[in-house]
């Protein structure tokens, strides 16, 4: 099978860079796979899970909290909010997150609607981070 090159950069460090059969990846539309020769575009990320596949199975899943993926043909980097693998998610964390985001959300209402949005985006994100993080 075809590969191309994947990167993935959050403001800390770059997590990955490497050449992978296949991507699944968040976009704001829906989940996306990708494979090599995909037609070039830019699309925004919403908070879930980026699955790296390779050899016909999972070989990598990490969280991602949102952020913007360039895909053309032969390389697809994603420029990630916050991206942790599924490992290294904690579960009380996440359930804080979503607390700390609900608050945000409430006090967002009289906000401009691209504020609400936001916050509307970074209570979905952290409620996904607790659907997929393992016990803490």
């Amino acid at each position: 099978m075809k590969t191309f090159d994947l990167e993935l950069v959050s403001p800390e460090k770059l997590l990955l860079s490497r050449p992978v059969e296949m991507a699944i990846i968040p976009a704001a539309e829906g989940d996306m796979g990708i494979l090599a020769g995909h037609s070039p575009m830019i699309i925004a990320l919403k908070g879930g899970v980026i699955e790296v596949r390779g050899g016909g199975h999972a070989t990598e899943r990490l969280f991602v909290a949102g952020g913007f993926a360039e895909i053309t043909p032969g390389r697809v980097t994603v420029l990630a909010d916050e991206a942790t693998p599924l490992a290294q998610l904690s579960r009380s964390e996440a359930e804080a997150r979503v607390k700390d985001a609900e608050a945000a959300y409430e006090k967002a209402v009289d906000d401009t609607p691209e504020a609400r949005e936001q916050a509307m985006d970074r209570l979905i994100a952290a409620r996904t981070m607790v659907e997929v993080a393992g016990a803490a």
